[in-house]
């Protein structure tokens, strides 16, 4: 084999397991894969075993353990049997690094996707709230309940509007 044959190989190789990564859901928020989170940094292709690189959206993020089992179970299901999955803390995961499409997936969920950038409500009593979109209504008039949602990395919000509660997903 020659080398242009081995990094097609190679290449086609690496597009089948991002491919097969694409599946693997988040346990806590099941509509979102670990691509459109972007915890999933990098693929390597060794002589011997897959290394797949992760970044949790948290230090110590519960679910990370989880969703290293489910890439190993998702690649051993297409036959790589040797998968090693190391979790990298730097730089930090952002939201930045989502999907727009994991975005939108979240707001049909019921979830606010992570804003863009920081915006400020100035009808708000503390300034350090950002303006949160309902999922529900789309109404800009939220409020703030709690810092920390059903997990670390949400926070949860009530709608003025339709008063729907509903959770954030936190800018970081």
């Amino acid at each position: 084999m020659n080398n242009e044959q081995l990094h097609i190989d190679t290449a086609a190789t690496e597009q089948k397991i991002w491919s097969i990564l694409s599946t693997v859901v988040d346990p806590e928020v099941p509509v979102l894969t670990v691509i459109d989170l972007g915890i999933v940094r990098d693929v390597k292709i060794h002589d011997d075993h897959l290394e797949v690189i992760i970044t949790p959206t948290y230090t110590g993020c519960p679910a990370m353990d989880m969703i290293a089992m489910n890439i190993k179970l998702a690649l051993a299901e297409q036959g790589y049997k040797q998968v090693k999955v190391v979790s990298v803390l730097s730089p930090a995961w952002t939201t930045d690094w989502m999907t727009e499409t994991g975005k939108e997936k979240l707001k049909q969920y019921g979830i606010a996707p992570p804003n863009p950038k920081q915006q400020v409500c100035s009808d708000q009593l503390f300034a350090s709230n950002e303006a949160v979109q309902c999922p529900h209504c789309n109404s800009y008039h939220t409020h703030r309940i709690s810092e920390f949602g059903s997990t670390a990395c949400k926070a949860l919000y009530q709608c003025d509007d339709c008063k729907e509660p509903f959770d954030y997903f936190k800018c970081h």
